[in-house]
């Protein structure tokens, strides 16, 4: 597994499992599944309803806890300074560790946005969270935590995938040495049918899927696809033995619709409507 090192100097990797949607036994198998083929990170949040799993999974696996990055979230009716606290205590009980590597702002809130990021500033200087971030956040959700003098997020994830590759949110996340993740990294599985992912494959003695995901790698970005079936598993991290040419990343860069999978953050943002 490669690493890149944080604002914080904390070293997280650069591929991770994500976990959204995945029924509690299902996370306990995909887990264990995943940190059998080499994955060093677990994407979670208290939405998904299986953090309680996912500790399980990670309690019982053949890897030290030291060794797993842990990733969770605080949901938009758990935000708020004092529910915020509350939510993380909940979620770090429920997967049953000392402290959690890296936790998120789900998506803004326009009512509770500063409150939220104040909390999580509070829970990172207790030592409880190695890092901390925020999830779906536009430039001027970032700008006005700035404006306002709080601490960088760490990290912003968000929905990036070649139809919708985000490249000027990118562009500032990097000036402001914040990492992306990737979530849907793969368009829901739709890489796999994609016509000219397909011919980039074939070129590679890869998968379509395998293509899309070391196009994110290559270009800086932590994706986390998610899959309950164990070969998936395992050929989704197979990424890391070949490296896309220029001209075929150039290609990929021109996919852009863009086209959306998940909610639209502003929306979110102003109507408070997931």
């Amino acid at each position: 597994m490669d690493y890149i090192t944080l604002s914080n100097n904390v070293r997280m990797p650069v591929f991770g499992y994500g976990t959204y949607k995945l029924l509690p036994h299902a996370a306990i198998v995909g887990v264990s599944c995943a940190l059998s083929c080499g994955y060093r990170m677990i994407d979670t949040a208290s939405f998904y309803g299986n953090e309680k799993e996912i500790g399980k999974a990670v309690q019982s696996a053949q890897v030290s806890r030291q060794d797993v990055f842990l990733t969770t979230k605080v949901w938009n009716t758990d935000q708020g300074y004092q529910n915020t606290l509350k939510a993380f205590e909940r979620s770090r009980l429920a997967l049953d560790t000392d402290y959690i590597d890296l936790y998120l702002v789900h998506w803004p809130m326009r009512e509770h946005l500063v409150a939220t990021w104040e909390a999580l500033e509070s829970i990172y200087q207790s030592g409880k969270v190695r890092a901390i971030g925020v999830s779906n956040f536009h430039e001027s959700h970032i700008a006005l935590l700035l404006e306002k003098g709080y601490q960088c997020p760490m990290v912003n994830q968000i929905e990036l995938h070649p139809y919708l590759n985000q490249e000027k949110l990118r562009k500032y996340c990097l000036q402001k040495n914040i990492a992306v993740e990737s979530w849907s990294p793969v368009m829901k599985g739709n890489a796999q049918h994609d016509p000219v992912l397909m011919r980039i494959a074939d070129k590679y003695d890869k998968t379509a899927v395998q293509v899309t995901l070391r196009w994110h790698i290559q270009h800086g970005l932590i994706p986390i696809p998610k899959s309950q079936t164990a070969d998936r598993i395992q050929e989704n991290i197979d990424v890391f033995d070949f490296t896309l040419e220029e001209k075929d990343m150039k290609k990929i860069d021109q996919f852009n619709k863009p086209q959306r999978y998940g909610s639209h953050p502003e929306k979110v943002y102003i109507n408070g409507i997931f």
